[in-house]
């Protein structure tokens, strides 16, 4: 199971809007993040939507990310994205269970808690903690010194 692709190219563009810090117009941010121009648009349309980017038009337009890093968390994109995240279909209300067991049903309860553990761990994880691990890998590629251990 991934995320989906529209979901991990959203986390690079916020990303590299927080490691910039200033405005990017689309075509910078599409060839920065290696997305294509007219999906890295369709993306920027959701972010603005979520409150997450700022979009400015005219000859001076573009993107600007509108939050402070440390208040952007991984749920938060991947949300704008997906819409609520639900480890199961049967938890949401669109696809209530089919069974009407949804009290009683112990994979409806199992995959609940599951949702709530994955949800606190998007949420624990902010955009000034991501960049900053981006700038050092960066910084350690620019001087040769290969890849971060995990």
């Amino acid at each position: 199971m991934y995320i989906t692709l529209e979901s991990d190219y959203a986390v690079r563009i916020v990303s590299e809007l927080c490691l910039d810090g200033g405005r990017l117009d689309a075509g910078t941010i599409s060839e920065r993040c290696t997305v294509t121009l007219r999906f890295s648009l369709k993306i920027l349309r959701k972010l603005v939507a979520a409150g997450i980017v700022n979009s400015y038009k005219g000859s001076h337009g573009g993107y600007m990310i509108a939050m402070d890093p440390k208040d952007i968390n991984l749920r938060m994109v991947v949300e704008a994205i997906e819409g609520t995240y639900y480890f199961s279909r049967c938890l949401s209300d669109e696809h209530a269970c089919n069974r009407g067991m949804e009290d009683q049903c112990c994979f409806h309860k199992a995959f609940g808690e599951i949702t709530e553990v994955i949800r606190r761990e998007l949420e624990s994880r902010n955009f000034a903690d991501m960049t900053r691990c981006v700038r050092n890998a960066r910084e350690l590629e620019k001087n040769g010194q290969g890849q971060l251990q995990a």
